[in-house]
């Protein structure tokens, strides 16, 4: 993409597996560390982990601060679809996971994915955050309180940071799911195409994800756009 400032690490991440993390950001510069600080932490390292700042500007700090991780930097914001299609196209690892810089990982996520042999695999989701009560309106009867947090069965469901195999997820690539919707769900066409083309899933049963709910979440949008953007709150895993 033109303009936009590429970071490579100078030493690849050891590890034995063949995961790429794709870190997402856009205006989670203040969360972002925590979110690089869980993949450096895990028992045992992704193959790679590519950090995107999608026109946020907000994360120049973090090169500095964590080496080990290979940045671009754009410098306009180019949708979530488009982005996460070009981030796609740079991976070159068996598996591929995305995540939100302002979410993270179980310090042994990695771990537990590498064993995966399916095209997709799912895991629940430990909803937490200053807003995470939102997610009792949002699917009621689908968490249970835990740990001081709420607990998200996923087992056999679609999220946003679900693990699949990279090269069936780049022949289908990232694309609204419909083309007047309010969100894009482009990550609800890749699970819907995938499953059209005969991928195998698996479940793992344990909350790998912390999904941090909280006002940026809201912030970011415009008010015009507020509403339809509460309505479609299902989808903001990936965002």
């Amino acid at each position: 993409m033109s303009g936009e400032v590429v970071f490579l690490c100078p030493h690849a991440l050891v590890s034995m597996n063949m995961i790429t993390v794709i870190i997402a950001s856009y205006r989670y510069g203040h969360l972002a560390a925590h979110c690089i600080e869980s993949l450096l932490s895990q028992t045992i390292l992704p193959s790679r982990i590519l950090f995107v700042d999608d026109g946020g500007l907000d994360c120049s700090h973090l090169p500095s601060l964590y080496p080990d991780v290979e940045y671009i930097f754009r410098p306009i914001n180019l949708g979530v679809v488009d982005n996460f299609h070009n981030m796609l196209s740079k991976v070159n690892t068996e598996y591929v996971l995305f995540i939100g810089a302002d979410n993270w990982l179980r310090s042994d996520a990695i771990e537990l994915l590498s064993n995966a042999s399916t095209d997709i695999v799912t895991y629940d989701i430990v909803v937490t955050g200053e807003l995470k009560e939102e997610i009792l309106t949002r699917v009621p009867g689908e968490t249970h309180p835990y740990k001081g947090d709420l607990y998200w069965d996923r087992q056999g469901q679609h999220h946003g940071s679900m693990m699949y195999r990279t090269d069936f997820g780049q022949k289908i690539g990232y694309k609204k799911r419909y083309e007047d919707g309010a969100h894009p769900q482009e990550d609800w066409n890749l699970w819907d195409k995938m499953l059209e083309q005969g991928a195998t899933v698996a479940s793992i049963k344990e909350g790998l994800l912390y999904y941090r709910r909280h006002k940026e979440n809201f912030l970011k949008y415009s008010h015009a756009s507020l509403r339809l953007q509460e309505q479609d709150l299902s989808y903001a895993l990936e965002e």
